[in-house]
């Protein structure tokens, strides 16, 4: 289990990446979805400074043609796993990422309210590594033992909450696997 600072909303245990994507949740809205994403950048790429850089908003677009495409975007996540299982946080867990985009789940719409973010470095085809599935569950028990908003959160993949816009975290991710490693209880939910 992790150590999660309630209070300033910190993982002990994680690398800690300021990202100004983020604000406050609306009054009175705790998260109590978990959203599971995946991403690599440049696409099918993995390593690299990438990723940080487009959580800070300091992605250079001729560094790559893909990068382009992303320029203007304010995009974060409250977490990051990496494929060597290092955790990265760039949101506190009491503030609003911006992760899900348009969204609705189960008739709410705006995810990002009522929702924490947790990419993980792949994409749909690649398989994920044991090491980040053992960190995914480790964090999301933590999550749910030391905030009780999250006790009994559901776990889903973008592509439940962006049918048809999102498809991450792919094929590759192992849903059963997750649900075999966390020992919180109450599954994945959807899946």
């Amino acid at each position: 289990m992790f150590k999660l600072d309630v209070h300033s909303g910190f993982l002990a245990e994680a690398r800690q990446v300021a990202s100004p994507n983020c604000d406050a949740r609306p009054a009175g809205c705790e998260p109590d979805l978990i959203v599971v994403h995946g991403i690599s950048l440049p696409p099918g790429e993995f390593g690299g400074p990438w990723i940080d850089r487009l959580f800070a908003n300091s992605l250079p677009e001729d560094e790559h043609p893909y990068f382009a495409e992303l320029a203007g975007q304010r995009v974060s996540a409250h977490f990051l796993i990496g494929r060597d299982g290092l955790i990265t946080q760039y949101v506190p867990v009491n503030r609003r990422a911006w992760h899900a985009g348009e969204s609705c789940f189960e008739e709410r719409e705006c995810c990002n309210d009522f929702s924490i973010g947790i990419e993980l470095e792949g994409d749909d085809q690649t398989p994920y590594e044991e090491q980040q599935y053992h960190c995914l569950a480790m964090l999301i028990d933590t999550l749910r033992t030391q905030l009780d908003s999250l006790a009994d959160a559901l776990i889903v993949g973008h592509s439940d909450i962006a049918p048809g816009r999102k498809t991450d975290p792919g094929d590759a991710f192992d849903w059963h696997k997750l649900d075999k490693l966390l020992t919180s209880g109450s599954g994945t939910g959807t899946k």
